[in-house]
């Protein structure tokens, strides 16, 4: 025990030691080619770590939460798995041939992996498959599941959650045909395991994860500013793909392609040239250390003269902040998305707003696995998704709008689209790295 605590200050320390580097530079930080990013050995070893923890923490106490004695996990080399490429060592990009990782609950020695597959997988996964003693990998796993003697199987298939449902249909045969009858009637759908592997975050990540959306944050900045805008010259495609070259510069992923607007006044335009007195919209999310970022933010081009946006639009921000606060105060343990928006919705409706909420977890991808709160296009319940509770260490993109009527554009109906990555501990909701509460600023002269 003594030796896991002493392990465990020792990973924060260092995990420490990053976050205080790259979020003490200011702007521009990282420089033309990325520097202040890590190298990527440095990467692979912060995953590693952060792996080790999560492999350390979680299995028992979600595996117990969710009833399952074993949990399955089988991917084909590049048709993976969704939850089998979380459990992957920094220096794997995919399963090798076939692989099958297994999580076993052993009681008192707690839960233990194995990997039926030639192979170790990273430090955690022991090999027990020797190909020169059993040629058929699906009956070395029933094999090894008979030794083992599970209550249940656990495996991914789900038709609500597309992250778990990772068992392939062919695989899922190969897996069933190999089992003798009595462990047939074993197997259950792991589906609510899944989803939890994918939506917990460890203390561990979250110490890292404030640097990664400052990452975000900073080329959202960089890219709404004159080095990159020349108002009347520069168009919304021109700044988009600024965004993509600039991702790929620094060394980092995207998930989607960026989108940039703009909104005008006395104009229905939404692309094009952009000029000065327009509202400017991005939607940018980047990849780092295997985490995902999601935002949403907006910069006011000043016309000539001006040193600061029109009061309206000022107006029409803070309106979806205030949006955003009674979001997360609704935020609660056990309530699903579809009862969270609902209370959010009602009260925003009673405070005269016009609301649209479409919040989505965030983590190991961009539209992760958890609760679904709202829809761009469903602001009632949503079935399945939406009926998922929410649990203590999960982290949300608050992304939403209001539709707002600004005065000095005659009146004109603006949506203030907004969303930032937050972090729910089970009692309050903190923004990961801020929120955007005042516009950026674009110079005309």
């Amino acid at each position: 025990m003594q030796k896991t605590i002493a392990s465990e200050r020792a990973l924060l320390a260092f995990l420490v030691v990053i976050v205080i580097f790259l979020s003490t530079r200011s702007m521009p930080i990282y420089g033309e080619t990325g520097d202040g990013i890590l190298p990527m050995k440095a990467r692979a070893e912060i995953i590693d770590q952060l792996l080790a923890t999560r492999l350390q923490k979680l299995p028992a106490k979600l595996m117990r939460r969710e009833g399952i004695a074993m949990w399955v996990l089988v991917a084909r080399e590049y048709n993976e798995d969704p939850v089998v490429k979380t459990m992957l060592p920094g220096t794997a990009f995919a399963a090798r041939r076939r692989t099958i990782l297994v999580f076993v609950d052993e009681g008192a020695d707690g839960v233990n992996g194995y990997a039926v597959s030639r192979y170790g997988v990273g430090d955690f996964f022991k090999a027990v498959w020797n190909p020169d003693e059993q040629k058929d990998q699906w009956r070395a796993l029933a094999d090894f599941i008979a030794e083992k003697n599970p209550k249940n199987i656990g495996i991914n298939v789900s038709a609500t959650f597309a992250l778990a449902d990772g068992l392939t249909h062919g695989e899922h045969t190969g897996f069933i045909s190999a089992l003798p009858e009595k462990f047939k009637k074993r197997v259950v759908p792991a589906e609510k395991l899944a989803v939890s592997w994918l939506e917990t975050r460890t203390r561990e990540e979250m110490a890292v994860y404030p640097s990664i959306v400052k990452i975000a944050h900073d080329i959202i900045a960089e890219g709404f500013s004159n080095k990159v805008v020349t108002p009347g010259i520069t168009t919304t495609d021109d700044v988009r793909w600024w965004y993509r070259d600039r991702i790929k510069e620094l060394r980092l992923q995207t998930w989607f392609h960026p989108s940039v607007g703009v909104q005008r006044s006395g104009s229905d335009v939404t692309k094009g040239k952009i000029l000065p007195g327009d509202l400017l919209h991005v939607d940018f999310g980047i990849i780092y250390l295997r985490l995902n970022t999601d935002t949403q933010q907006h910069a006011y081009v000043l016309r000539p003269g001006e040193t600061q946006a029109p009061a309206g639009l000022v107006a029409g921000l803070k309106t979806s902040n205030r949006l955003q606060d009674i979001l997360i105060s609704k935020f609660k343990v056990g309530r699903t998305g579809n009862q969270i928006l609902k209370a959010a919705r009602l009260q925003a409706l009673d405070e005269g707003m016009r609301p649209s909420i479409y919040t989505h977890p965030i983590g190991y991808h961009g539209h992760a696995a958890g609760p679904i709160i709202g829809m761009w296009d469903n602001q009632g319940d949503t079935v399945g998704r939406g009926d998922y509770p929410m649990y203590a260490n999960t982290a949300y993109s608050i992304e939403l709008n209001t539709t707002v009527s600004v005065p000095e554009w005659g009146g004109q109906d603006v949506k203030f689209k907004l969303e930032e990555d937050a972090f729910f501990d089970g009692k309050s909701t903190g923004y990961i790295d801020g929120r955007q509460q005042a516009f950026l600023l674009i110079k005309s002269d």
